[in-house]
């Protein structure tokens, strides 16, 4: 009589791969985690940079076309925001996946008193305006 083995060998075969296999998700798994937080975090941190940019710009023109001007902005954020506003500038922090904060700033000419605005997640509609007979620029943000 001859003993057929091969179904043996071959148990043996796919029990190697499957521990392979196995090992192989234990140590990608975890590095992949890490790699996407990253990546969401260098793109959230690119999108309120942009959104800052279209605020800043509208600050600007406003600025530059004078009295009576009025300029409205979307921004659509990913994640609740507050902005800074300053005579300068305009800055935002975001929080990262590991617990630390990024500031970002960008700079811009205007009039503005300093203060805050509250961006809220997704589409935010914010007006930019200098009424007439005022000294100073105002700018809101429309519910």
């Amino acid at each position: 009589m001859i003993k057929d083995n091969k179904g043996q060998i071959s148990l043996e075969y796919m029990l190697i791969f499957a521990i392979s296999l196995i090992l192989l998700i234990a140590f990608t798994l975890p590095l992949s985690h890490i790699a996407i937080e990253r990546t969401s975090d260098v793109s959230n941190t690119l999108n309120v940079k942009s959104e800052l940019s279209k605020l800043s710009s509208a600050i600007s023109q406003v600025y530059s076309e004078g009295q009576g001007s009025k300029q409205t902005v979307y921004l659509d954020v990913n994640e609740v925001a507050y902005v800074r506003i300053a005579n300068s500038y305009l800055s935002a922090s975001l929080k990262l996946s590991d617990g630390q904060s990024k500031v970002i700033t960008l700079n811009h000419n205007s009039n503005l008193n300093s203060g805050g605005l509250n961006l809220d997640k997704g589409e935010n509609k914010i007006i930019v305006e200098w009424p007439m007979g005022e000294e100073k620029m105002i700018i809101y943000k429309k519910y």
